[in-house]
C-alpha cells in the first residue's frame, strides 16, 4: 500500500504531495530565472524546469518518506 497521511480527517497520498511540490519548486525556478536572466540562456527550457521540478519532488520523497 503505497503510503498516506491525514489531512482534515482524510487521506492523502504521499505522491500527491511530493508532486505538489516539485510543481511549486518547477514554478518557482521559472520566476526566479526570468528574474535574473538566466532563461534567455537555456536551450531546452521545458526539460530543465521538469527536471527540476522532478528532482525536488523525488528528493522530497527520499527526505519525508524514505528509509
Amino acid at each position: 500500500m503505497a503510503p498516506s497521511f491525514p489531512v482534515v480527517g482524510a487521506y492523502f497520498p504521499a505522491w500527491m504531495f511530493c508532486a505538489l511540490v516539485g510543481i511549486a519548486v518547477a514554478i518557482g525556478a521559472r520566476v526566479l530565472c526570468l528574474a535574473v536572466g538566466i532563461d534567455d540562456f537555456l536551450s531546452f527550457r521545458l526539460f530543465t524546469y521538469v527536471s527540476l521540478g522532478v528532482l525536488a519532488a523525488l528528493a522530497v520523497w527520499l527526505a519525508v518518506f524514505g528509509p
